[in-house]
């Protein structure tokens, strides 16, 4: 069982967007006798799609493989020839490209969402 603090950040969302899963029947929770809600481990790896996978709230996900990382100052351009036909390019910071260890021929998802892209590996 996880508390609902660390089933939030598990699933890379916030406490009250937890609360209001819950509410909505999103989300199986159950009360401890102190009627704390408490979150089964189970639960949040059914919402996370399973172990060892890391996920966003985004649902559009297009795998594929970085092709340049181009940075300049704080800011890092990476471009991602998706699978499917196409290609996907996101500015994202020199931090985050650093952080990822991303570079030319590495396998990385592009994660959509509203108008930005971001980055996932």
């Amino acid at each position: 069982m996880l508390t609902v603090t660390e089933a939030a950040r598990a699933l890379g969302i916030s406490l009250d967007t937890l609360r209001r899963w819950d509410r909505a029947g999103r989300i199986a929770t159950v009360r401890d006798a102190a009627n704390r809600r408490l979150v089964p481990a189970e639960e949040v790896e059914r919402l996370r799609g399973g172990p060892g996978e890391q996920h966003l709230s985004a649902r559009n996900r297009l795998r594929g493989v970085v092709r340049s990382v181009q940075v300049e100052g704080l800011l890092a351009q990476v471009e991602i020839e998706v699978r499917e036909p196409g290609r996907v390019v996101a500015v994202i910071t020199r931090e985050s490209a650093e952080a990822l260890g991303l570079a030319p021929g590495v396998e990385a998802t592009a994660v959509v969402k509203a108008t930005s892209a971001m980055v996932e590996r």
